[in-house]
């Protein structure tokens, strides 16, 4: 969590942590705006302002009574707060961003408290709302300090920290991530994987083709072409790669047909590109895989966004804006 301490007196490591949430300010409590009392009488001003301050302390003393030792809150922790925080050895991390406090909430298992308030009219804080871990503390990372978090009730869970040299190695580095995730993630969703690397379209395009021959009809034409488009992206993949695409094309098809003609060289329906090497190899075997749900949906929208371009058969275009012209150009002036 890319937040610090909120005085430098406080502990920097906290063993067998039990965590609060708050969504609200550990800060001096101020008369709502509106409320006008007497300031003539010194003492009176004098009793509020102390009130004000016990106000704060009881908050604090509350949380603490729940065994609290760290306290997370997404807005302000005063001097005063933080003068009583010290003296209970207490951790505690203002200004924390509210997303970094649900996912902590989730991965500790505490409950975000808005306020303090309970179903009587008074202020309480129960023990079940804390969140727990082995270890918080903080702790250099780089030339920065952060709040590390171990060891958390709820384990699912982790922070991936990436450091490149400018924002732009950044941004694409989290994308890479992002990507690598999102796959894992349907992966575990459809329970399937299938070869990479164009495997799957050659394959296809191969049976469609087969499957063509055998109608005698117009839709043989339909077919044909379908199975010629999917071979459009094994091609893209060795042209980015800077590859001969038409011979890896060719080769995949060779290999792929064979496959599905001859049931002894059926494991070549693994073939797909090495676009390092410029070959064709055993993608399953390479390890190189895909999610069959995201093949699966990227064909079927593919096919129905064709689909809906062939369904308009009118252009709709906008008249060109008429230049405006000069009224007195009529007259010959």
């Amino acid at each position: 969590m890319n937040c610090l301490l909120a005085s430098a007196a406080m502990p920097r490591t906290i063993q067998k942590a039990k965590i609060a949430l708050l969504d609200f300010g550990l800060e001096k409590t101020k008369m709502p705006h509106g409320v006008n009392y007497d300031v003539s009488d010194a003492d009176q001003v004098r009793l509020i302002s102390k009130r004000e301050e016990d106000i704060l302390k009881e908050r604090i003393q509350l949380v603490m009574k729940a065994g609290a030792n760290v306290i997370l809150t997404s807005k302000g922790i005063d001097d005063v707060a933080a003068k009583y925080l010290v003296e209970a050895k207490i951790m505690g991390v203002r200004r924390v961003d509210k997303k970094d406090l649900r996912n902590i909430a989730k991965a500790t298992g505490g409950t975000i408290l808005l306020n303090l308030a309970n179903l009587e009219g008074d202020e309480s804080y129960e023990a079940t709302n804390l969140g727990e871990a082995e270890t918080v503390s903080q702790e250099f990372v780089a030339d920065d300090e952060m709040i590390v978090f171990k060891g958390t009730k709820n384990t699912a869970s982790a922070t991936i920290l990436l450091r490149g040299g400018n924002h732009f190695m950044l941004d694409e580095m989290e994308r890479s991530v992002h990507d690598a995730l999102s796959a894992v993630k349907r992966v575990l969703e459809s329970q399937s994987v299938v070869a990479g690397g164009g495997a799957v379209e050659t394959a296809l395009s191969i049976h469609l083709e087969r499957f063509a021959e055998s109608l005698g009809t117009k839709e043989q034409l339909a077919i044909i072409e379908f199975a010629s488009a999917l071979l459009v992206v094994p091609k893209m993949l060795a042209i980015n790669a800077a590859k001969d695409a038409s011979d890896l094309t060719a080769k995949l098809c060779t290999l792929h047909d064979a496959s599905q003609r001859d049931k002894e060289k059926a494991h070549y329906s693994r073939m797909g590109l090495d676009l390092f090497e410029g070959t064709v190899r055993d993608n399953v075997a390479a390890g190189v895989l895909e999610p069959a749900m995201s093949k699966t949906k990227a064909i079927k929208f593919a096919t129905e966004a064709a689909v809906a371009i062939l369904r308009i058969d009118d252009l709709i275009k906008l008249n060109p804006k008429q230049p405006s012209r000069d009224p007195h150009d009529e007259h010959g002036h």
